[in-house]
């Protein structure tokens, strides 16, 4: 590993021990844990600037409001959006895919139209687009995902047809950790006039992103991946589509006048931002937005390529282990099965060594139907991890082996 490459201490949750072990967390593709500072940030908030946000004149009131607008200017800066109004708080990447499926795909999809996405999304980036495909009449087409573990662009290409009104596709998988060629995929959509959404809740912490870059018209994060608090998450969307879509949820905040029997709504981006929002926690998460820049997106991308390259020999020595994803682009996220040892007892013996995996189907049911196993172990790193970590996940599944053989 790289020597100059260390940030575990500014984490505190990991200086300490599970089961009498050194913690080795080992699942930041389910949540990432959290830095200091980010955690100060929350503090400061409740201690000194606490007040209701957009309406109040009072000292508390104006600090809390501009707090909360100069985290939108830092997501704006962070994905390099053209637009401040194109940022859109939401709860989580879940709801900002929601949103987006029952306010413009509600209002504009009728039967027999069609919805692209592909076999390797999270059940986030599937169930809305039921959701919708039932509500409207339209209907869902896959990309197939090869046994390496990637898109097959020829076939994607061939999905479009005049009734194609959608693409929702994952810029990195949660269970393979491909990296998906998602300008490529938006230039395709684009030369049929497809619009098309990009779940980004795990290439946002791992990759630099760059909206514009990428030009999709609409890319969905969390900030409890990206090293932020729970219950946050942003919509970017183009600013002429995010125009003409209707409200999503209707409340406080999101008006501009209200009568008994009709109202009139804020422009972009508050009139999809009904309601009190999870104040505290967006300023925290701009907090961990300028923790990255001052680490690097480069310098973290490398650090994980390292990583990489390093745990796919090690677990390549492992005996009866079987990758789940090998894709030639990929970031940290290692699934895998060992013949014969149920995933949930080999989590539970690395839990007993201290190290925190994920077992289970990763909410990809699709996915694991497509390699034909019920679940898998998921390793995934993040910018705390190291090559020490490995090998301590490589050491604890020999004594997997070694127990169950």
């Amino acid at each position: 590993m790289m020597n100059e490459f260390s940030y575990k201490h500014d984490f505190p949750i990991l200086n300490q021990s599970i089961h009498g072990k050194p913690l080795v967390y080992l699942d930041s593709a389910a949540t990432s844990q959290k830095p200091q500072c980010v955690m100060d940030a929350l503090m400061h908030y409740y201690q000194h600037d606490h007040a209701n946000i957009h309406r109040g004149v009072y000292e508390l009131s104006v600090r809390a409001t501009k707090a909360f607008e100069d985290a939108r200017h830092m997501v704006q800066k962070f994905i390099h959006a053209e637009h401040l109004h194109e940022i859109i708080f939401v709860r989580g990447t879940t709801e900002a895919i929601n949103l987006v499926a029952q306010s413009y795909g509600r209002s504009r999809f009728k039967p027999g139209d069609e919805i692209i996405i592909s076999e390797m999304e999270h059940h986030s980036n599937i169930v809305p687009w039921q959701l919708l495909a039932e509500q409207t009449g339209a209907v869902l087409k896959v990309i197939p995902v090869s046994d390496v573990g990637e898109l097959d662009l020829e076939k994607y290409e061939t999905l479009f047809t005049p009734r194609t009104q959608l693409v929702a596709v994952v810029h990195i998988s949660n269970v393979l950790g491909t990296i998906n060629p998602i300008k490529e995929m938006t230039q395709i959509a684009h030369a049929h006039h497809v619009p098309i959404l990009v779940d980004g809740a795990q290439a946002l912490p791992h990759i630099p992103v760059d909206v514009r870059e990428l030009d999709c018209d609409f890319y969905a994060f969390s900030s409890h991946k990206a090293y932020g608090p729970t219950g946050v998450g942003v919509l970017y969307g183009k600013t002429a589509l995010l125009d003409s879509m209707p409200p999503y949820h209707g409340g406080g905040d999101m008006i501009e006048t209200v009568q008994l029997h009709q109202s009139t709504f804020k422009k972009l981006p508050y009139k999809f931002e009904a309601g009190t929002p999870n104040i505290a926690d967006i300023i925290a998460f701009a907090t961990a937005l300028r923790y990255l820049n001052r680490i690097g997106m480069e310098k973290i991308k490398k650090h994980e390529h390292d990583l990489v390259t390093y745990a796919t020999e090690k677990l390549a020595a492992i005996p009866d282990l079987r990758m789940i994803g090998t894709a030639k682009n990929k970031t940290g996220v290692f699934s895998f099965v060992l013949n014969n040892v149920h995933p949930h007892d080999i989590g539970t013996v690395l839990d007993h060594e201290g190290i925190a995996v994920r077992a289970g189907h990763h909410c990809a049911m699709p996915l694991m139907e497509r390699y034909a196993i019920p679940a898998c172990i998921r390793a995934s790193f993040g910018i705390y991890n190291s090559r020490e970590d490995v090998d301590a996940l490589a050491a604890g599944l020999l004594n997997v082996l070694r127990m169950f053989a």
